[in-house]
């Protein structure tokens, strides 16, 4: 069948993530003899600098990987947890009753770098200069400006013009947004890495790179964040407020692993980050679906099943998912609990949010959901990085997927530390992610703010095993959609055998009908965004079902990418998404 572009065969490596430039700078990587994490890391780097409206420095990334001497899925957490300040009182204090979505309100302890260097110590082999050369190249000496780069600094230009006048001296040059395709050079971010190289001192080189890890957690950067941190800001609840981030707070967090949770399913064994993570929730949709009932369903009739189990998977995830001990995974992936869930799904499209009870236990949901209140906005930056219904982005996160020869993998999904979230940090050319803006300030909720505590957060990357052996990484951008557009993509390749590159293409689809993770919190019941591509009989008949059906554009849902492994061959496979016209995966 015709792709947009050829699945990508080889034995050498492959690289796929969701910029073209990134994806090049890790396969450079895996040519000059290093490894998948190595060439993750220098990736990573790189969409720092080329898709600085996706992700940052200053933000977070959740991975899963595998090594070639252990096959065991393991997690990668570079999620940082709530400030020492953040307290319930604090913000009840300011007659808040939502974190914000932008400012410094909303900032947790930026994970990503110090997660990034962690595995390149532990798992890479190369030093920190050679993986982040490409990064520095680029932030230095300039590369093309994406279109959507120059649209986003668009939208907020009037903000930082009023308001975040340190994020107008690195995106307005000459008091205007850059252009599209035009160079775009960002000096300070290339010397905050340049930084981080000098400081990477040590007899060894895993010794250089805890060097630089502690010049980011206690030395430069900490400082700056320190003192930046308790400017009073503009954020979009309408009101200045300062931040609760302290120096002490990064010195005092470090990344960790912890291993994934995985379900045993129709032969495969698939892998996810937990329930601080939205991850599970394709675990529990996956124990709703039987391959050989979806085979013999019509397009409508897939779509309508898949949208519903998602509604009652996702309303799971508001009632007990949460960075807490108590999560009840076991019965929420057991057989009995699906067998319980899937019984509600009708001929017809459910507008209820229904969490279940999984060992007997009884939900709750937030107050602010059950009261269906709606918290006021305004334009003082980008809260929610999904797409809008149109089709168009808002902001968004980055995906990137590498396997090498060897037989390492690795799937991560970094983000936060948009341009548009918070204003940028002096003299560093970066800015705070707002992760926080997922908690909920409300006692007694598994997502509820406590200090030291992570915010459950979107960040969903995914890995799936044969007999034991990890033969798929995959992933894509896109907040609460990420479990979605990864279903269609999962269903697509593993029920229907579509190749990589075929099953990203698939017309996609997605459902609204849940509290999004992202300020202001908001849901709509029943609605369907679909591809136009699935065809207007099926938009009938998801109408007919009782389904909301928003048609987007043919080509705008989801940034996949994937690579792959047969285990008894040694052949690699990779692809990466059409939409948006800047994802690619590259290798031989």
């Amino acid at each position: 069948m015709f792709t947009t572009r050829p699945e990508l065969a080889g034995t050498f490596g492959m690289v796929a993530s969701t910029h073209w430039l990134a994806s090049q700078s890790g396969m450079a990587v895996l040519e000059d003899g290093g490894n998948a994490f190595d060439a993750a890391v220098a990736t990573a780097f790189t969409l720092h600098v080329v898709e600085p409206h996706l992700n940052g420095p200053g933000g977070d990334v959740a991975a899963l990987f595998t090594t070639a001497a252990d096959t065991t899925p393991t997690v990668l957490c570079g999620q940082g947890p709530a400030p020492v300040g953040a307290t319930m009182e604090h913000y009840a204090g300011l007659g808040l009753e939502l974190v914000p979505g932008t400012g410094f309100l909303a900032a947790t302890v930026p994970g990503a770098v110090p997660a990034w260097l962690t595995l390149l110590r532990d798992h890479g082999t190369k030093t920190l200069a050679e993986v982040l050369r490409f990064a520095i190249g680029y932030a230095e000496h300039g590369h093309p400006l994406l279109p959507r780069v120059s649209a986003t600094i668009g939208t907020v230009a009037s903000l930082f013009r009023q308001h975040w006048t340190t994020s107008a001296d690195v995106w307005l040059p000459g008091g205007q947004p850059p252009a599209a395709g035009a160079p775009f050079r960002q000096p300070a971010l290339a010397a905050s890495y340049q930084w981080l190289v000098d400081e990477a001192v040590g007899a060894s080189r895993e010794a250089q790179i805890d060097a630089a890890l502690l010049a980011w957690s206690s030395g430069f950067v900490a400082e700056a964040v320190d003192a930046f941190a308790r400017t009073e800001v503009m954020d979009d609840s309408g009101t200045p407020h300062a931040g609760l981030l302290t120096g002490a707070d990064l010195a005092g967090w470090r990344p960790s692993y912890e291993p994934a949770v995985t379900l045993d399913w129709h032969g495969w064994t698939i892998a996810k980050a937990g329930a601080w993570t939205q991850g599970p929730t394709f675990l529990q949709q996956l124990t709703m679906l039987d391959p050989s009932e979806l085979r013999g369903m019509d397009q409508a009739a897939l779509v309508h099943t898949v949208v519903e189990t998602t509604k009652l998977a996702f309303a799971d995830r508001e009632a007990w998912y949460g960075d807490t001990s108590d999560v009840p995974l076991s019965d929420l992936l057991s057989a009995e609990y699906a067998a319980q869930r899937r019984s509600l799904v009708a001929e017809t499209a459910s507008m209820e949010l229904r969490p279940g009870p999984p060992g007997g236990r009884n939900p709750r949901l937030p107050r602010f959901v059950t009261d269906g209140r709606r918290a006021a906005t305004s334009a003082a930056g980008v809260g929610e990085p999904t797409v809008a219904r149109s089709g168009g982005t808002t902001g968004d996160t980055c995906h990137i997927d590498v396997v090498d020869r060897w037989g390492n993998m690795i799937a991560a999904t970094p983000s936060g530390g948009w341009l548009q979230s918070s204003p940028t940090l002096p003299g560093l050319g970066f800015c705070l992610g707002t992760r926080a803006q997922m908690f909920w300030l409300e006692e007694g909720l598994p997502n509820s703010l406590a200090p030291g505590k992570r915010p459950r957060t979107t960040l969903s990357p995914s890995m799936a095993l044969r007999d034991g052996q990890p033969v798929l990484a995959f992933g894509t951008p896109g907040g609460d959609q990420q479990e979605q557009w990864q279903m269609v993509f999962w269903l697509a390749h593993a029920v229907r055998g579509l190749d990589l590159q075929a099953a990203i293409d698939a017309p996609s689809w997605h459902t609204n009908a849940f509290p999004s993770s992202f300020y202001p919190r908001q849901s709509a019941p029943g609605e369907v965004i679909v591809e136009s591509r699935v065809g207007t009989d099926v938009i009938h008949e998801l109408r007919r079902r009782g389904h909301q059906v928003t048609v987007s554009d043919g080509w705008s849902l989801g940034r996949l990418s994937a690579v792959a492994r047969d285990p008894a061959t040694g052949i690699l496979r990779a692809a990466a998404n059409p939409r948006g016209m800047q994802g690619y995966a590259v290798g031989r």
